[in-house]
């Protein structure tokens, strides 16, 4: 973690009981409050971000332009939070499609299918993807696997029935057939 987010993470956590704590003033000039209230938003904003930045979840895309938004100005916190984001997001979202698609060259025709269109789509597309349509398009390929197990001449009645009941499963059931129940019967 770097020294300064750090120091923000830190600060926030100091600061946080104070501002949630504390009474408003009365007595403070009209003039000061809108200042202290955009110190206290870039502040929220700076903790917004550190959130974001404690994500497991999170990209490289997104951890690279976040770092920039806490070391650049309140602007720049504003930005990031409002659109730099989302746009940062769908970036690691494109890469993890990029990755669905070549890492296996096995891929099946259904998930090749469905990760170009989500590739070619709109952010939401490939969110989407990455939420049920893989899982869905998987599905697809691995029941054209179970019917290929199916159709070959002499497999045993337990392969048979152990196929037939997975392609009457759900998409994990089928999956997990694929990959291992079909080598346990």
């Amino acid at each position: 973690m770097k020294l300064t987010r750090a120091a923000l993470v830190l600060a926030a956590g100091a600061m946080a009981p104070a501002l949630l704590l504390s009474t408003p003033s009365f007595a403070a000039a009209p003039a000061a409050v809108p200042a202290a209230a955009s110190v206290d938003s870039d502040t929220e904003n700076a903790v917004a971000i550190a959130k974001i930045l404690a994500d497991p979840a999170s990209g490289k895309a997104v951890k690279r332009e976040a770092n920039k938004a806490l070391s650049g100005t309140p602007a720049d916190r504003v930005a990031f939070l409002a659109t730099g984001f989302a746009k940062a997001q769908d970036e690691d979202n494109r890469v993890a499609i990029a990755k669905i698609l070549f890492a296996n060259p096995a891929t099946g025709k259904a998930v090749n299918r469905e990760a170009n269109k989500a590739l070619n789509g709109t952010p939401a597309d490939r969110v989407a993807f990455l939420t049920t349509g893989l899982r869905l398009a998987q599905a697809e390929d691995d029941r054209v696997d179970v019917a290929r197990i199916l159709a070959r001449p002499g497999i045993s009645d337990a392969l048979r029935a152990a196929a037939e009941k997975a392609l009457n499963g759900t998409p994990e059931e089928l999956r997990y057939f694929i990959t291992v129940g079909q080598y346990q019967v």
